[in-house]
């Protein structure tokens, strides 16, 4: 009989992260290492807490946006306007592989605990820093929220309608900050295991969204002209967008000329368009693009949305419904793949979408939200 094979630990579990965090940006980093198994210790408010804490009460009087963003770590209340309470963090600080903060520049140097001073007292330490705008230049000490960065990064010009700008419905500015700091982590990890030395890493948050509007960007500096809203459309590739139909509207893609090919053979049964020179290139049809649309949805506005979705199978062209959240709690590609799970917090277990890492054979360790200061004791007892 073979013997079972031994269960490895999480990758990441000989590592201690102390995290000084609020919100988003932080707290995203630092979950994401604590599913892979480093210890985080959370440091908190004696006051309340994060603030995410209080956000809502949508889980069972936990707030949605903790319970997203804090498994598996450990809560330790520390006063930092006392002496204790900095000598303690100090303490943890000095022993621990990475320090991540999100607070405003400047904070963590007025607490003693700067690159340098760290530095010289844990040489091993990555220290990571996550703003707005990161630690210099005119705007360093702007405060800086998700949607403001949105603004100031170009998204909000670029999303919502012709008429009217809209922000991203999610904190997509905190998420990208918070996602590479994780990875610029991992890549420090590796280069501390080749060299021994900590490193310093400087996240900021309208850098991270401007790297993501890069092609937008790009275009604005080639041509002179940034790409237009084009709400539930492609503000670059036609015809990509949701469309009008008999009984509703269908989202579709079509994202090369082969593909435009098969539209209009498949959906619009109508093959000569795709060698018309108003059309047969994108930005032919990007130019064209109202001549264009009006064509298609005259043509889609004769069948029903069912009929559009089976030509849109047959010709092999990207297809999907609009969903809201409820039906996207439902999804049935979410159920089969086995997506969601449990997690516990101080009051109750409430459901979790397992991260989406998908490693062959590591499973996050999806640990328990933690009570505020539920740690402190046990924690700080460690330095006696």
């Amino acid at each position: 009989m073979t013997a079972p094979t031994p269960r490895l630990p999480l990758p990441l579990a000989d590592l201690t992260v102390v995290a000084l965090e609020q919100a988003v940006t932080g707290p995203y980093c630092t979950r994401q290492l604590a599913d892979f198994g480093a210890r985080v210790i959370k440091i908190e408010r004696p006051d309340g807490g994060d603030m995410a804490r209080h956000y809502d009460g949508a889980l069972h009087g936990v707030s949605a946006y903790f319970a997203w963003l804090n498994r598996g770590k450990e809560s330790v209340v520390l006063d930092l306007k006392t002496e204790p309470g900095r000598s303690a963090l100090h303490q943890l600080v000095a022993r621990a592989d990475i320090f991540v903060h999100n607070l405003v520049p400047g904070a963590v140097e007025r607490l003693g605990l700067g690159y340098d001073r760290c530095h010289d007292m844990a040489p091993r330490l990555i220290w990571v820093a996550i703003s707005g705008y990161g630690p210099d230049g005119p705007y360093r000490d702007k405060k800086a929220y998700d949607m403001l960065i949105q603004a100031e990064a170009g998204v909000v010009s670029l999303t919502g309608t012709p008429e009217a700008p809209a922000k991203v419905g999610i904190s997509i500015a905190d998420i990208a900050a918070g996602h590479y700091a994780f990875s610029s982590t991992l890549v420090a990890l590796r280069h501390r295991d080749r060299t021994g030395r900590g490193e310093r890493i400087d996240i900021s948050m309208l850098e991270c969204l401007t790297e993501w509007v890069t092609p937008q960007l790009s275009v604005q500096l080639g041509t002179g002209v940034a790409p237009a809203r084009a709400g539930l459309r492609h503000n670059m590739i036609v015809p990509y967008g949701a469309y009008r139909c008999a009984d509703g509207s269908v989202m579709f893609a079509t994202q090369s000329d082969r593909e435009w090919k098969r539209f209009c053979a498949a959906v619009l049964r109508l093959p000569a368009i795709a060698e018309d020179p108003r059309f047969a290139t994108n930005p032919d049809r990007l130019a064209n693009r109202l001549e264009l649309e009006r064509l298609i949805e005259a043509i889609l506005g004769t069948l029903t949305v069912a009929v559009v979705v089976e030509r849109l199978d047959e010709g092999g062209i990207a297809n999907a419904v609009v969903n809201d959240m409820a039906a996207l709690a439902a999804h049935p590609q979410l159920a089969a793949r086995n997506r969601w799970t449990e997690v516990e917090t101080p009051q109750g277990s409430v459901p979790a979408l397992r991260p989406p890492h998908n490693l062959s054979s590591i499973a996050p360790a999806m640990a328990p939200v933690p009570g505020l200061g539920a740690d402190s004791a046990r924690v700080l007892a460690e330095l006696d």
